[in-house]
């Protein structure tokens, strides 16, 4: 078993979760991981799109958390006056609280990717995913855990989360309306619809066998919309 020796402070705002009370800072995490390796585990544009530099890369899970596209971008995927929307994590017992279309059973879990980063290159690591995750995201520790294996393979990955109390957390929404939304954006990193896109289809070559609801759906339906706007096209030609 890999683990972070750094340490977020945690307070238990829902019973099985961990949510961190204070960001984490670069100097944190590079003073206090004193080992020769750090690990960064993705979930949403660093499963396809991985950190500048890297050592190791593993598919994994993480348990306890729903992926949903329920955050605003205005620096990435979107703008600020047309913000696009991108994936975060919710605590499952947050979440139950919420109105939202699909299910997720206790014991679901969320597919992403860890990244082993040399302690050498930490703070050129941080340096960029802050500021590639700044639009409400903060820092995190969660277990990392692999099929058929009772034990993390990873403990404390360094995660980026943009909780429900971020200032760009929109929550539930309809399907057709949040595909629309995806449909329609484009930001300085490109358009939303890539973003969504690449997603599921990396999901799908990290981990076959997993079938991500929310996701999949919404890649149906934004594709649906794509395929209808180039039949327009033809059309009117």
């Amino acid at each position: 078993m890999i683990t972070n020796r750094s340490h977020a402070r945690f307070t238990r705002d829902f019973p099985g979760t961990m949510i961190s009370k204070e960001v984490v800072t670069i100097k944190n995490i590079s003073e206090e991981t004193d080992n020769t390796e750090c690990w960064i585990f993705g979930y949403g544009s660093l499963v396809w799109k991985p950190p500048p530099v890297y050592e190791e890369r593993i598919p994994g899970f993480i348990r306890g958390y729903v992926r949903r596209f329920w955050q605003r971008s205005t620096d990435h995927r979107g703008t600020v006056e047309n913000p696009g929307r991108v994936v975060t994590l919710i605590p499952i017992e947050e979440w139950k609280l919420l109105n939202d279309y699909h299910d997720h059973k206790d014991d679901d879990v969320t597919w992403g990717v860890a990244y082993k980063i040399n302690k050498k290159d930490v703070k050129e690591v941080m340096d960029y995913l802050d500021y590639r995750e700044k639009n409400g995201y903060t820092v995190h520790y969660l277990d990392i855990y692999q099929l058929e294996k009772e034990e993390p393979i990873i403990k404390n990955a360094i995660v980026y989360i943009a909780t429900t109390k971020n200032e760009e957390y929109v929550g539930p929404a309809s399907l057709d309306l949040l595909a629309q939304k995806i449909f329609e954006c484009i930001g300085p990193s490109g358009p939303n619809s890539e973003y969504l896109l690449n997603l599921a289809s990396a999901l799908r070559t990290i981990a076959p066998h997993a079938y991500d609801a929310h996701l999949f759906d919404l890649e149906e339906r934004l594709l649906t919309l794509i395929k209808n706007q180039v039949i327009y096209k033809i059309n009117i030609k």
